[in-house]
């Protein structure tokens, strides 16, 4: 094959073409989902338990959700940081149902805005936080309380290992 003036030309124009990346757009993307990770890690919550309550242990991997919490001490039982009832009023109780956990669990369900409007399918979640040493039968009559509002879900709070 001849090498005529055009070719050389096509040859010589093809060498100085160089191809350059733009870091701008780069730089964009990186930058958003830098963002979006930074947001969304932040986005877990972590419940404190009070210095009175030492949670069991676990090696649970799901995070909590946010829910109604009732935290249940060797002394007393809270509702939202409320408290509704001393451990003696508990294991005093000849029912099953404690009627003060019971009526604050509904009125903080009743008051709680957008919860009229979930379907019907969901169910009211609540997570009870209570110490290591709590007798199972507090316990299950808090549980019991609990159901009888309307909480259907019951998660208890550990500590991860």
């Amino acid at each position: 094959m001849k090498n005529t003036r055009r070719m050389k030309r096509l040859a010589h124009m093809n060498r100085r073409q160089v191809t350059s990346l733009s870091l701008t757009s780069l730089m964009d993307i990186f930058t958003i989902l830098l963002l979006y990770l930074l947001v969304n890690q932040s986005a877990g919550t972590v419940l404190e338990p009070p210095k009175n309550i030492k949670l069991p242990q676990s090696i649970v991997e799901t995070k909590p959700r946010e829910t109604l919490v009732v935290m249940v001490s060797n002394d007393d039982v809270l509702v939202q940081g409320e408290r509704v009832a001393t451990m003696a009023e508990v294991m005093a109780s000849p029912d099953d149902v404690i009627e003060a956990i019971r009526d604050r669990m509904i009125q903080v369900r009743e008051s709680a805005v957008g919860l009229a409007t979930q379907s019907e399918g969901q169910d009211a979640e609540v997570t009870v936080m209570a110490n290591q040493k709590v007798h199972f039968r507090a316990m299950k009559r808090v549980m019991t309380s609990c159901t009888a509002a309307g909480f259907t879900k019951i998660s208890l709070a550990v500590n991860q290992k």
